[in-house]
Formats: structure tokens, C-alpha cells, sequence
């Protein structure tokens, strides 16, 4: 994918990050799929236990997938897979490499998005060449143990003070998703909401006609 901002922003829209947590009788990559067809506009792999070679090897199957739906493809956290396989970006916590540590390492060609919590953490990240953020928990979720939960109103704020797209993240659902209504997010990134879900890709429609209504411009 050519980077461009407005490219960006509209692939913020509905961000899918991986858990094989959900895989059940299907792989990543056919679950995965049926979401991408379905309406996701961004993809990231997020893997934990796998060591690098398999970590790459999972990722090369999900960058060719990400390149016939023509949508950006991100590697969570590690930079040595992403640059290994050539991905589209890479998404950095703030326990992981300083953003700008990490914008040297995959030039200004390549997406950058940073994880932040508040508008201090978001201000640092635009200044150190990030290309779009995530924000969350917006609302509890059991997926990553240890978020830290953003309210409301400070995801408004991050909003207002930043130039460069917002996503929020965190126990995003069918059940509260208009409650980010007016918050000045570009889109939100899920998991279980999609990955969890019986029927894939009617999960994945249904969200993607919601963020529709909720985040076009």
C-alpha cells in the first residue's frame, strides 16, 4: 500500500487485530479472510508465543492477503517481522521501542501507529512520526490483561489535540459502539467482536454498516 494519509484514515475505520486464541476448526488466514471480505479496512497481526520464523511465516501468508484486498497490512510490536516480511507498518505500545527509535527503522514510507493513554502519550507520538493512533481500553475487555482503561472524555480529548487519525480499542461491541459517537475517532480496531463470532462475516458486515454510519466523513 502507497502511503497517504487520507488512505490511512479511511482504513481506520474497521481495524482488525488478531488472537488464534479464536481459531477454532478454521486458520488465521480463512478466518481472517472472511472478515476482510466482509468489510475490514485494515489488518494487524498480533502474536505473542510464536517465535520469529513462525511469526514471519504467519505473516507472509496474512501480507498476501492484505495485498488481493488491497488493505493495509500491520505487524503488532515487532519490528524485525515487519521489516522481514516488507508489511505495510507496524503498531508500537508504550512499553515497546520509542516510536521515534522505530520511525528511523522502518523509514517514512511505512505506517507507524502507537498505542497511548493519554493526550501527553499522543502529542509525543505525532511529534515522533506517528501515523495514527490507538487508544483504549475504551471500555473493559479481557483480551489484554493488562490495559489500562481510557474514558470517554480523554479519548476526546486525544481527538481534539492530534491532526493524525484516532482509533479506539478495548471491549468495543454491537452492545455499546454508538456510545463513541462524536468522540472524533477515524474508526475502531476489534477482536473478539469479529473473531469470536459464530458467523464471521456477518459479524464483520454488520459492524462495518455501523462505522459507516458513525465515522464517514
Amino acid at each position: 500500500m502507497k502511503k497517504d494519509k487520507q488512505a490511512i484514515r479511511k482504513a481506520m475505520q474497521l481495524y482488525l487485530v488478531t488472537d488464534r486464541y479464536w481459531l477454532g476448526k478454521h486458520t488465521l488466514c480463512e478466518d481472517v479472510e472472511k472478515a476482510v471480505q466482509a468489510g475490514v479496512t485494515c489488518v494487524q497481526l498480533r502474536e505473542k508465543k510464536l517465535n520469529n520464523h513462525e511469526f514471519i511465516r504467519e505473516a507472509g501468508y496474512l501480507k498476501y492477503l492484505c495485498i488481493k484486498y488491497a488493505i493495509p497490512f500491520i505487524i503488532n510490536d515487532n519490528v524485525d517481522v515487519m521489516l522481514a516480511v516488507d508489511a505495510d507498518g507496524v503498531h508500537v505500545g508504550q512499553s515497546d521501542m520509542k516510536a521515534h527509535n522505530v520511525r528511523q527503522l522502518i523509514g517514512e514510507n511505512k505506517i507507524l501507529g502507537v498505542s497511548v493513554q493519554s493526550v501527553e502519550q499522543a502529542l509525543e507520538a505525532q511529534g515522533a512520526g506517528a501515523d495514527y493512533l490507538g487508544v483504549g481500553a475504551v471500555f473493559h475487555t479481557g483480551t489484554k490483561k493488562d490495559a489500562v482503561d481510557v474514558d470517554i472524555q480523554t479519548l476526546k480529548d486525544i481527538c481534539n489535540a492530534v491532526q493524525i487519525p484516532v482509533v479506539a480499542i478495548g471491549g468495543i461491541g454491537y452492545q455499546n459502539i454508538l456510545e463513541l459517537k462524536d468522540s472524533g475517532i477515524a474508526g475502531v480496531a476489534v477482536i473478539s467482536a469479529i473473531l469470536a463470532q459464530k458467523d464471521i462475516h456477518k459479524a464483520t458486515q454488520c459492524l462495518k454498516e455501523i462505522c459507516q454510519g458513525l465515522f464517514n466523513d
